[in-house]
């Protein structure tokens, strides 16, 4: 492992997580990674960065294995018991791939995609969970999706529960809670700026050690 330093941000719908890793990658100058990677694994498997997002974070894929569908987008069955992995695992194990590669590359930033995991023996990553109260969330996201407060909140419920099974099936620990992550930050007490200079505080003393 090289001295680059990495963070990886988890992060519960609606809390400002995303944002926070975009305007920390603006303070420390150093690229992010999140939604591109879906393109990257899309290219290098030779499929649409569609077919890629339709399984990006979840797991359906892996309870379709007894299921055959017409488009073969999930599962192709060879015969027999043989059959190719479900493309969720296809892609979750590409991504794999290129965050370990892009991590070995330089310093930067992670959002979702199990990156805490997938880096966990390297000494030099910053794993941060962000979250938020239930009605800085729910605002939030109504905001953005031009929602009105049950539909938001039934978003956000939907997501989370995509999001902690997906971690969770990935690596064991448990979404959310302090055991599998290093560092939580509350966006509503401190802000979105907030917990950008703290994470901003806490990079620059770890570049200095």
């Amino acid at each position: 492992m090289t001295d680059h330093i990495i963070i990886t941000i988890g992060r519960q719908f609606g809390s400002g997580g995303h944002e926070i890793g975009n305007r920390l990658a603006q303070r420390l100058d150093i690229p992010l990674y999140d939604y591109n990677l879906i393109r990257m694994a899309a290219e290098e498997l030779k499929i649409t960065p569609e077919e890629a997002a339709r399984v990006d974070e979840t797991i359906l894929g892996r309870y379709m294995s007894n299921v055959i569908i017409g488009s073969g987008d999930y599962m192709l069955f060879m015969g027999g018991d043989e059959y190719e992995k479900p493309l969720s695992d296809k892609v979750y194990q590409m991504q794999t791939k290129i965050i370990e590669k892009l991590a070995g590359r330089s310093s930067c930033i992670f959002v979702g995609r199990c990156a805490d995991y997938v880096l966990g023996d390297y000494s030099n990553c910053m794993n941060v969970f962000i979250y938020a109260y239930k009605e800085d969330r729910i605002r939030r996201i109504r905001k953005v999706y031009e929602l009105n407060e049950k539909e938001a909140w039934d978003k956000i419920k939907k997501v989370d529960r995509t999001r902690k099974i997906y971690y969770e099936e990935h690596t064991g620990r448990e979404w959310g809670k302090i055991e599998a992550h290093q560092m939580m930050f509350n966006a509503s007490l401190l802000g979105l700026d907030g917990v950008v200079d703290a994470l901003e505080g806490i990079y620059r003393k770890w570049e200095a050690r």
